[in-house]
């Protein structure tokens, strides 16, 4: 009988790191941290040792840089994560510019070797690693001398059973360097500055003995330290027969009449897209919507990309956001990424245990992204509903159209199949005033209304009117007397159907 070795994980102290290295750092693992300079390689060290070192475990920081270790600590204390108590406590620095500039490896070792024997710790970085590999460059075969300058380091630690970080400034994967093959784990940090954003990304390139989440991960610096957006690990979206059980709990909309058009609410853990003109009531609809939930004893909780509740015309939203019934997401920051938001409104949902969540809107959603993120928008919105929908809650998402008065789309992103139901408002133009006209265009799995009816806005929200009639050739866009344009209503846009 075979035993399998348990690898005992470590728990790295940056928020959503663990969850993409597969459940924490391997114990006695040898690491690299590269990236090109700037991009937060000696912060994410800085965190990953405050967060581990204790006095059972102590950490030893080897500089290799030609600056001091007190000018990188001035900087690095302005963190949150900095506990000046613990340098020289748990936490030891050791500055071997000296050794390095001397291009011996040979010695650089030794050097390494009696630190750890002095302080004998369970955690050691090398920082700079890059300019250990630039100093032996000059000795015959300079990768033959890293190489093993590299293996008999990492020999050196796993007899110590320390774990292992260099630190190392590297513009390409592509660059065949030893380091990449001997390493345990290879964490990449990149960054880039697109108009007026700075995106910076993190990929676990290898981490040998468990499963990573595979791709870029967008991270972000702040005076906390890191903080890596790393996909919720959600169950999957409920299917369509799990979706059509869940008939029998329908919410109220908080809008008179509409439930009825919905054929009897929106049904619990669907998601809706309410896609319109500018001022069509979008955002009124989706402030009932929150109303009513908290009305039923029920939480819930706003994105907001437009305009902020709080200096709004919604004093309904306002209300329910200072009274805790609401939470509220509303990110200013100019570079975020789908999975900020997400890792945003799921901490709230949690916090709250909400189960009404309104994003208004995916316009000013898109927008908001850094113009990196905007590429793969549609791909975006599938994660997001996906993430929302296995979370169990019913979510309301609101869409602006420009209104052509010519064609009924119901998204501008031909993502229109993402949503399990569909309410679209529109203008239509009688006795040269504007009228709204509202229809609900798909409910999954249920029968709904498809009248097209009037509705009007005032103090007390909205108030749905009846059915149309044809007799004055509303509908089919025939020319009256009274009507100066006539809509037709079709579900083709210039592509073909929506949804």
């Amino acid at each position: 009988m075979s035993s399998k070795v348990t690898i005992n994980r470590l728990a790295t102290g940056v928020p959503g790191l663990d969850e993409v290295l597969g459940g924490g750092l391997p114990e006695f693992s040898f690491n690299l941290i590269a990236g090109q300079p700037g991009c937060g390689k000696t912060t994410l060290a800085h965190q990953m040792m405050f967060a581990l070192a204790t006095a059972e475990r102590p950490a030893l920081y080897l500089t290799v840089l030609g600056e001091p270790p007190l000018k990188m600590l001035r900087y690095q204390q302005q963190f949150d994560f900095f506990d000046s108590e613990r340098i020289n406590e748990s936490i030891h620095f050791v500055n071997l510019a000296d050794d390095t500039l001397a291009g011996d490896l040979e010695q650089v070792l030794r050097r390494i070797v009696d630190e750890v024997a002095a302080h004998n710790p369970a955690l050691v970085f090398v920082d700079s690693f890059r300019s250990v590999m630039l100093a032996g460059s000059g000795q015959g075969n300079p990768h033959n001398n890293l190489q093993q300058f590299v293996q008999q380091l990492g020999m050196l630690m796993t007899t110590w059973q320390a774990t292992t970080f260099l630190i190392g400034e590297y513009f390409t994967e592509a660059d065949p360097n030893p380091v990449f093959t001997v390493a345990d784990g290879l964490i990449w940090l990149r960054q880039s500055v697109q108009r007026n954003s700075m995106v910076r990304k993190m990929e676990i390139m290898k981490m040998r003995g468990q499963p990573t989440l595979a791709g870029l991960h967008s991270f972000r610096i702040g005076s906390t330290g890191i903080e890596v957006f790393a996909p919720p690990r959600a169950s999957a979206a409920a299917d369509v027969a799990e979706k059509a059980n869940s008939l029998s709990a329908r919410l109220s909309m908080g809008t008179p009449h509409l439930d009825d058009m919905l054929g009897g609410g929106l049904p619990r853990g669907y998601s809706l897209l309410v896609a319109g003109p500018s001022g069509s009531g979008k955002s009124i609809l989706a402030a009932a919507f929150l109303a009513e939930g908290a009305a039923q004893g029920e939480t819930g909780v706003i994105a907001a990309f437009e305009q902020h509740p709080n200096r709004s015309r919604s004093r309904v939203i306002a209300e329910l956001i200072e009274s805790g019934k609401v939470a509220l997401v509303d990110s200013q920051a100019p570079d975020l990424s789908i999975d900020e938001i997400m890792l945003l409104l799921m901490a709230e949902i949690r916090r709250l245990k909400a189960s009404r969540v309104v994003i208004d809107s995916l316009s000013g959603f898109e927008l908001a992204l850094a113009p990196t993120f905007r590429e793969d928008f549609r791909e975006s919105l599938l994660r997001l509903v996906t993430t929302l929908a296995g979370s169990g809650v019913t979510v309301l998402m609101t869409s602006e159209l420009e209104d052509r008065y010519s064609d009924l789309r119901f998204s501008p992103y031909g993502t229109a199949f993402l949503t399990d139901a569909i309410i679209v408002q529109r203008y239509i133009e009688v006795d040269s005033r504007l009228r709204r006209v509202m229809a609900v265009v798909k409910v999954r799995a249920s029968a709904h209304s498809d009248e097209l009816r009037e509705f009007s806005i005032n103090d007390g929200g909205i108030k749905i009117g009846e059915m149309l009639q044809d007799h004055e050739g509303l509908l089919g866009g025939r020319p009256t007397r009274k009507l100066v344009t006539g809509p037709a209503l079709t579900a083709a846009g210039p592509g073909g159907s929506d949804g």
